[in-house]
């Protein structure tokens, strides 16, 4: 799995500008204890090779990267600081060519069809397209995949709170930069445990976490069928039958068999699974192996543990 990758199953790469090297440490912490070990520490002050030093030595497990990397110098500073990733706001082939010819990952920065056919010629597969609201947001990501389909996007500039859904929807989109999750009004303050909140807020917005229904497990169909039809008039619900189960409305579902957990299950809706998977990991959780769909693409997930008996279905909303 490539950083790249790493990066993708968070969704969010936090840029961020320190002024104060001393800054590094407590600022990355605080993102991860908010869930998100990520943070692009930019070169537009003189503290960024510092910052990263001291951050990557703190945090080693962090994924950890230099942005606004605007020449050849500047990265091999950031490498010798410790980044694992170079981002650049534009695309400059010395650059790229020379992260590409040293095997240093690295996220160019894009904003036409040009640029794309340049980087995919000196074998980029993820660049950032910069500034992503400008040049068209959405929309433009969608019109660009239909002729670089293979791509992936970083998005930034004008991507914030209110938006950020709509760009995380896009198969296309690896993660989405911003500096929404790491505010510089806290930075200034020191606010580390303001920015932990940033931090996890936007991590449980990216999750998007809500029950869909609760599953009851039966000892056959006899039992599913009555079990059904009492909720069903109890709660004035339609019922909806399958081979295995019993839809009443969205909230309930009765099982002829016995699937996972001693009783049923919590089916709790998430936006991307792999996502999830990886926050609740991070969170000590244990997954068990994912269902995947027809284009074997990860449709669910059990959670190993159980809760008052009810197993933790993952599903994708």
């Amino acid at each position: 799995m490539s950083i790249i990758d790493d990066i993708s199953l968070y969704g969010l790469l936090p840029v961020i500008k320190i002024e104060d090297a001393a800054d590094a440490v407590p600022l990355v912490g605080a993102l991860k204890d908010g869930g998100l070990p990520v943070a692009e520490i930019t070169f537009r002050t003189e503290a960024a090779a510092k910052s990263i030093e001291l951050a990557t030595k703190a945090f080693p497990d962090a994924l950890i990267g230099a942005g606004t990397v605007l020449s050849v110098d500047q990265l091999k500073k950031a490498v010798d600081a410790g980044a694992k990733y170079i981002v650049s706001p534009g695309f400059n082939p010395k650059v790229v060519g020379y992260a590409s010819e040293h095997g240093i990952p690295m996220v160019p920065g894009v904003a036409t069809p040009g640029d794309i056919e340049a980087a995919l010629e000196m074998g980029i597969n993820c660049v950032k397209l910069f500034p992503a609201e400008v040049l068209g947001g959405v929309a433009y990501i969608k019109a660009l995949s239909g002729p670089y389909g293979k791509l992936r996007f970083v998005p930034t500039g004008g991507v914030n709170e209110a938006n950020m859904l709509s760009y995380l929807s896009l198969k296309q989109v690896a993660a989405i930069g911003g500096s929404f999750m790491a505010p510089s009004d806290l930075i200034k303050r020191k606010d580390w445990a303001g920015i932990a909140l940033a931090a996890k807020q936007s991590v449980e917005k990216v999750l998007g976490m809500e029950l869909l229904h609760v599953g009851i497990n039966t000892l056959g169909e006899e039992e599913a069928v009555q079990g059904a039809r009492f909720l069903s008039q109890l709660m004035g619900l339609p019922v909806k039958e399958s081979a295995d189960a019993i839809m009443v409305g969205s909230e309930f579902e009765v099982c002829k068999q016995k699937k996972p957990g001693k009783y049923g299950h919590i089916a709790v809706g998430v936006n991307n699974i792999l996502r999830a998977i990886r926050q609740l990991s991070d969170r000590g959780y244990e997954i068990d192996t994912p269902l995947l769909d027809d284009k074997g693409e990860v449709k669910a997930a059990y959670l190993k543990q159980e809760v008052c008996g009810f197993a933790l279905h993952l599903l994708r909303k």
